[in-house]
Protein backbone atom coordinates (compact mmCIF):
# COMPACT_ATOMS: atom_id res chain seq x y z
CA UNK A 1 0.00 0.00 0.00
CA UNK A 2 1.54 3.46 -0.77
CA UNK A 3 2.44 5.45 1.98
CA UNK A 4 0.29 8.53 2.95
CA UNK A 5 1.92 11.68 1.85
CA UNK A 6 0.77 13.69 4.88
CA UNK A 7 2.13 12.94 8.44
CA UNK A 8 -0.61 13.06 11.14
CA UNK A 9 -1.68 14.52 14.46
CA UNK A 10 -3.36 12.41 16.80
CA UNK A 11 -4.57 14.83 19.85
CA UNK A 12 -5.45 12.33 22.53
CA UNK A 13 -8.00 12.90 25.60
CA UNK A 14 -9.11 10.53 28.66
CA UNK A 15 -12.54 9.33 27.22
CA UNK A 16 -16.36 10.07 27.86
CA UNK A 17 -19.34 7.82 28.37
CA UNK A 18 -21.42 7.29 25.39
CA UNK A 19 -24.65 8.25 27.13
CA UNK A 20 -25.49 9.97 30.24
CA UNK A 21 -26.91 6.26 31.40
CA UNK A 22 -25.89 3.88 34.21
CA UNK A 23 -25.12 1.52 31.66
CA UNK A 24 -22.66 3.95 29.32
CA UNK A 25 -20.90 4.89 32.40
CA UNK A 26 -20.15 1.42 33.86
CA UNK A 27 -18.62 0.48 30.96
CA UNK A 28 -16.50 3.56 30.44
CA UNK A 29 -15.87 3.29 34.27
CA UNK A 30 -14.89 -0.31 33.96
CA UNK A 31 -12.41 0.29 31.19
CA UNK A 32 -10.84 3.50 33.15
CA UNK A 33 -10.32 2.10 36.65
CA UNK A 34 -9.13 -1.43 35.26
CA UNK A 35 -5.88 0.86 33.75
CA UNK A 36 -3.00 -0.68 36.15
CA UNK A 37 -1.54 3.21 35.69
CA UNK A 38 -5.19 4.70 36.98
CA UNK A 39 -5.58 1.92 40.26
CA UNK A 40 -2.52 -0.31 41.01
CA UNK A 41 -4.15 -2.77 43.34
CA UNK A 42 -3.70 -6.23 42.96
CA UNK A 43 -6.12 -7.57 40.14
CA UNK A 44 -7.71 -10.74 42.04
CA UNK A 45 -8.74 -8.38 44.42
CA UNK A 46 -9.56 -4.79 42.67
CA UNK A 47 -11.54 -6.43 39.69
CA UNK A 48 -14.22 -7.79 41.81
CA UNK A 49 -14.24 -5.15 44.21
CA UNK A 50 -14.97 -2.55 41.26
CA UNK A 51 -17.70 -4.70 39.44
CA UNK A 52 -19.43 -6.45 42.34
CA UNK A 53 -19.74 -3.07 44.94
CA UNK A 54 -18.57 0.14 43.28
CA UNK A 55 -19.78 0.23 40.18
CA UNK A 56 -23.15 -1.12 40.68
CA UNK A 57 -23.32 1.88 43.48
CA UNK A 58 -21.68 4.41 41.51
CA UNK A 59 -22.72 4.30 37.96
CA UNK A 60 -26.38 5.69 38.61
CA UNK A 61 -24.70 8.26 40.42
CA UNK A 62 -22.13 9.39 38.00
CA UNK A 63 -24.87 9.24 35.39
CA UNK A 64 -27.00 11.59 36.65
CA UNK A 65 -24.01 14.01 37.09
CA UNK A 66 -23.21 13.71 33.35
CA UNK A 67 -27.10 14.29 32.42
CA UNK A 68 -26.34 17.51 34.12
CA UNK A 69 -24.20 18.73 31.78
CA UNK A 70 -24.91 16.79 28.51
CA UNK A 71 -24.59 18.68 25.44
CA UNK A 72 -26.88 18.17 22.32
CA UNK A 73 -24.16 16.97 20.54
CA UNK A 74 -22.87 14.28 23.30
CA UNK A 75 -20.25 14.91 26.10
CA UNK A 76 -18.56 18.40 26.22
CA UNK A 77 -15.40 16.52 26.23
CA UNK A 78 -15.73 14.59 23.48
CA UNK A 79 -17.74 17.55 21.84
CA UNK A 80 -14.82 20.41 22.85
CA UNK A 81 -12.33 17.80 21.87
CA UNK A 82 -13.17 17.30 18.32
CA UNK A 83 -13.59 20.99 17.48
CA UNK A 84 -10.48 21.10 19.07
CA UNK A 85 -8.77 18.80 16.60
CA UNK A 86 -10.85 20.55 13.57
CA UNK A 87 -9.62 23.85 14.78
CA UNK A 88 -5.79 22.65 14.75
CA UNK A 89 -6.47 20.76 11.23
CA UNK A 90 -7.25 24.53 9.92
CA UNK A 91 -3.86 25.62 10.97
CA UNK A 92 -1.63 22.45 9.85
CA UNK A 93 -3.21 21.74 6.22
CA UNK A 94 0.00 19.86 5.41
CA UNK A 95 -1.21 17.34 8.17
CA UNK A 96 -3.85 15.04 8.72
CA UNK A 97 -5.40 15.84 12.17
CA UNK A 98 -7.69 13.66 13.83
CA UNK A 99 -8.27 12.57 17.70
CA UNK A 100 -8.61 9.52 20.04
CA UNK A 101 -9.78 8.79 23.72
CA UNK A 102 -7.57 6.57 25.89
CA UNK A 103 -10.79 5.18 27.46
CA UNK A 104 -14.14 5.17 25.42
CA UNK A 105 -14.47 6.01 21.84
CA UNK A 106 -13.28 6.33 19.14
CA UNK A 107 -10.93 3.96 21.14
CA UNK A 108 -6.69 5.58 20.68
CA UNK A 109 -6.06 1.32 19.19
CA UNK A 110 -8.42 1.87 16.60
CA UNK A 111 -7.75 5.01 15.78
CA UNK A 112 -4.05 4.16 15.11
CA UNK A 113 -4.74 0.78 13.28
CA UNK A 114 -7.07 2.75 10.90
CA UNK A 115 -4.07 5.23 10.44
CA UNK A 116 -1.71 2.73 9.51
CA UNK A 117 -3.88 0.94 7.45
CA UNK A 118 -4.46 4.25 5.55
CA UNK A 119 -0.75 4.10 4.84
CA UNK A 120 0.35 7.02 7.26
CA UNK A 121 4.00 6.10 8.58
CA UNK A 122 4.13 9.33 10.21
CA UNK A 123 2.22 9.91 13.63
CA UNK A 124 2.58 12.64 16.76
CA UNK A 125 0.78 11.89 19.47
CA UNK A 126 0.05 14.79 21.54
CA UNK A 127 -1.56 13.38 24.90
CA UNK A 128 -4.13 16.57 25.71
CA UNK A 129 -2.69 16.45 29.57
CA UNK A 130 -0.44 19.51 29.92
CA UNK A 131 0.86 18.28 32.81
CA UNK A 132 2.65 14.79 32.71
CA UNK A 133 1.34 12.16 34.98
CA UNK A 134 2.13 8.18 35.34
CA UNK A 135 -1.79 8.02 35.83
CA UNK A 136 -2.48 10.04 32.48
CA UNK A 137 0.44 10.29 30.00
CA UNK A 138 2.25 7.10 30.42
CA UNK A 139 -1.14 5.42 30.07
CA UNK A 140 -1.21 6.73 26.29
CA UNK A 141 2.78 5.77 25.97
CA UNK A 142 1.52 2.37 26.62
CA UNK A 143 -0.56 2.17 24.04
CA UNK A 144 1.73 3.09 21.42
CA UNK A 145 4.49 0.91 22.78
CA UNK A 146 1.69 -1.96 21.85
CA UNK A 147 1.25 -0.53 18.95
CA UNK A 148 3.70 -2.36 16.87
CA UNK A 149 6.22 -1.32 14.08
CA UNK A 150 5.49 0.35 10.40
CA UNK A 151 4.86 3.74 11.83
CA UNK A 152 6.79 5.94 13.49
CA UNK A 153 5.31 7.43 16.22
CA UNK A 154 6.49 10.36 18.51
CA UNK A 155 4.50 11.84 21.60
CA UNK A 156 5.09 14.62 23.38
CA UNK A 157 5.46 14.09 27.28
CA UNK A 158 4.02 17.88 27.81
CA UNK A 159 3.36 20.96 27.57
CA UNK A 160 3.00 22.53 30.97
CA UNK A 161 5.24 25.48 30.67
CA UNK A 162 4.55 26.24 27.04
CA UNK A 163 4.48 29.95 26.55
CA UNK A 164 1.86 30.20 23.77
CA UNK A 165 -0.30 28.18 25.94
CA UNK A 166 0.41 29.55 29.36
CA UNK A 167 -0.47 33.05 27.56
CA UNK A 168 -3.68 31.80 26.19
CA UNK A 169 -4.46 30.60 29.46
CA UNK A 170 -3.62 33.77 31.17
CA UNK A 171 -5.49 35.55 28.45
CA UNK A 172 -8.82 33.43 29.59
CA UNK A 173 -7.89 34.79 32.72
CA UNK A 174 -8.07 38.70 31.66
CA UNK A 175 -10.94 38.67 29.78
CA UNK A 176 -13.30 36.42 32.06
CA UNK A 177 -11.57 39.78 34.81
CA UNK A 178 -12.82 42.60 31.99
CA UNK A 179 -16.28 41.39 32.30
CA UNK A 180 -17.12 40.45 35.45
CA UNK A 181 -14.54 42.14 37.26
CA UNK A 182 -11.75 40.84 39.82
CA UNK A 183 -12.29 38.33 42.34
CA UNK A 184 -11.18 38.69 45.53
CA UNK A 185 -8.80 35.32 44.74
CA UNK A 186 -8.12 33.42 42.02
CA UNK A 187 -7.61 29.62 42.29
CA UNK A 188 -5.50 27.38 40.14
CA UNK A 189 -7.50 23.91 40.36
CA UNK A 190 -5.45 20.78 39.38
CA UNK A 191 -6.60 17.17 38.99
CA UNK A 192 -5.18 15.49 42.07
CA UNK A 193 -2.81 12.42 42.43
CA UNK A 194 -1.98 10.32 45.27
CA UNK A 195 1.01 11.28 47.11
CA UNK A 196 2.85 7.73 47.21
CA UNK A 197 3.13 8.37 43.62
CA UNK A 198 5.07 12.24 43.46
CA UNK A 199 7.29 10.38 46.24
CA UNK A 200 7.79 7.56 43.84
CA UNK A 201 9.04 10.18 41.15
CA UNK A 202 6.16 11.41 38.99
CA UNK A 203 6.93 14.80 38.41
CA UNK A 204 3.18 15.88 38.02
CA UNK A 205 3.01 18.00 41.27
CA UNK A 206 6.39 20.03 40.22
CA UNK A 207 5.11 20.32 36.17
CA UNK A 208 1.78 21.73 38.43
CA UNK A 209 3.72 24.19 39.80
CA UNK A 210 5.95 24.97 36.79
CA UNK A 211 2.55 25.79 34.53
CA UNK A 212 1.38 28.25 38.21
CA UNK A 213 4.47 29.94 37.76
CA UNK A 214 4.15 30.18 33.34
CA UNK A 215 1.03 31.47 33.80
CA UNK A 216 1.57 34.28 36.57
CA UNK A 217 4.13 35.78 34.38
CA UNK A 218 1.75 35.91 31.50
CA UNK A 219 -0.47 37.27 33.60
CA UNK A 220 1.92 39.46 34.68
CA UNK A 221 1.02 39.30 38.20
CA UNK A 222 3.21 37.77 40.95
CA UNK A 223 2.95 34.15 42.10
CA UNK A 224 1.77 34.33 45.68
CA UNK A 225 -1.76 35.80 43.76
CA UNK A 226 -2.52 32.18 42.43
CA UNK A 227 -3.43 29.82 45.06
CA UNK A 228 -3.11 26.55 43.83
CA UNK A 229 -5.53 23.10 44.72
CA UNK A 230 -6.09 19.71 43.70
CA UNK A 231 -9.64 18.47 43.03
CA UNK A 232 -11.11 15.43 41.98
CA UNK A 233 -9.17 12.67 45.16
CA UNK A 234 -10.77 9.11 44.62
CA UNK A 235 -10.64 6.71 47.52
CA UNK A 236 -9.07 7.35 50.83
CA UNK A 237 -5.22 7.29 50.95
CA UNK A 238 -3.53 10.54 50.86
CA UNK A 239 -3.42 12.83 47.49
CA UNK A 240 -1.73 15.85 46.70
CA UNK A 241 -2.73 19.08 49.18
CA UNK A 242 -4.32 21.31 49.41
CA UNK A 243 -7.56 19.88 48.68
CA UNK A 244 -9.60 22.02 46.80
CA UNK A 245 -13.08 21.77 48.53
CA UNK A 246 -11.92 22.44 52.06
CA UNK A 247 -9.54 25.38 50.70
CA UNK A 248 -13.21 26.98 49.34
CA UNK A 249 -14.71 26.17 52.57
CA UNK A 250 -11.71 28.08 54.63
CA UNK A 251 -11.91 31.15 52.30
CA UNK A 252 -15.63 31.59 52.78
CA UNK A 253 -14.70 31.06 56.37
CA UNK A 254 -12.46 33.71 56.40
CA UNK A 255 -15.04 36.20 54.64
CA UNK A 256 -13.74 35.97 50.94
CA UNK A 257 -16.77 36.81 49.38
CA UNK A 258 -16.02 35.97 45.23
CA UNK A 259 -13.29 33.41 44.01
CA UNK A 260 -12.33 33.06 40.49
CA UNK A 261 -11.49 29.02 39.83
CA UNK A 262 -9.66 27.67 36.34
CA UNK A 263 -8.50 24.75 35.77
CA UNK A 264 -5.29 24.27 33.84
CA UNK A 265 -4.70 20.84 34.01
CA UNK A 266 -7.49 20.34 31.74
CA UNK A 267 -7.69 20.87 27.92
CA UNK A 268 -11.24 21.20 27.53
CA UNK A 269 -14.37 21.29 29.69
CA UNK A 270 -15.63 18.08 31.28
CA UNK A 271 -16.84 16.48 34.27
CA UNK A 272 -14.63 17.49 36.36
CA UNK A 273 -14.71 20.98 35.20
CA UNK A 274 -18.59 21.66 34.37
CA UNK A 275 -20.28 19.38 37.44
CA UNK A 276 -17.45 18.96 40.36
CA UNK A 277 -16.03 22.76 40.28
CA UNK A 278 -18.93 24.89 38.43
CA UNK A 279 -21.69 23.12 40.44
CA UNK A 280 -20.50 21.33 43.13
CA UNK A 281 -17.99 23.39 44.32
CA UNK A 282 -19.74 26.53 43.42
CA UNK A 283 -22.51 25.50 46.00
CA UNK A 284 -20.40 24.31 48.88
CA UNK A 285 -18.57 27.54 48.69
CA UNK A 286 -21.84 29.66 48.79
CA UNK A 287 -23.26 27.46 51.59
CA UNK A 288 -19.86 28.04 53.43
CA UNK A 289 -20.65 31.76 53.42
CA UNK A 290 -18.89 32.35 50.23
CA UNK A 291 -20.85 35.07 47.62
CA UNK A 292 -19.90 33.73 44.34
CA UNK A 293 -17.50 30.91 43.22
CA UNK A 294 -17.04 31.85 39.73
CA UNK A 295 -15.53 29.32 36.90
CA UNK A 296 -13.37 29.89 33.87
CA UNK A 297 -13.79 27.90 31.16
CA UNK A 298 -11.47 25.57 29.97
CA UNK A 299 -9.44 26.85 26.29
CA UNK A 300 -11.70 24.59 24.79
CA UNK A 301 -11.13 24.60 20.88
CA UNK A 302 -10.28 28.92 21.12
CA UNK A 303 -8.19 30.60 18.50
CA UNK A 304 -5.74 30.86 21.31
CA UNK A 305 -5.43 27.34 21.97
CA UNK A 306 -5.09 25.49 18.56
CA UNK A 307 -2.88 28.48 17.56
CA UNK A 308 -0.48 26.97 20.93
CA UNK A 309 -1.20 23.22 20.00
CA UNK A 310 -0.49 23.95 16.34
CA UNK A 311 2.94 25.35 17.28
CA UNK A 312 3.49 22.47 19.55
CA UNK A 313 3.61 20.16 16.94
CA UNK A 314 5.35 22.11 14.56
CA UNK A 315 8.17 22.25 16.80
CA UNK A 316 11.04 20.29 16.99
CA UNK A 317 11.67 20.00 20.78
CA UNK A 318 9.66 17.46 23.08
CA UNK A 319 9.36 14.95 20.74
CA UNK A 320 10.11 11.50 21.61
Amino acid sequence: MQAHSKPALLLVNLGTPAAPTAEAVRAYLDEFLLDRRVVQLPRWFWKPLLRGVILPRRSPVVAHKYAEIWLPGGSPLAVHTAALAEAVQARLPDWQVTHAMRYGQPALREVLQRLQAGGTRHVRVLPLYPQYSTTTTASVADVLAAQGSGMRVEMLQDYHADPAWAAAVAASIRAHWQAHGRGERLLLSFHGIPQRLVEAGDPYATQCEGSARAIAAALGVAREDLHVVFQSRFGRERWLQPYAQPALTELASAGVGTVDVVCPGFAVDCLETLEEIALQNAALFKAAGGKALRYIPCLNATDAHADALAGRVLADAGWA
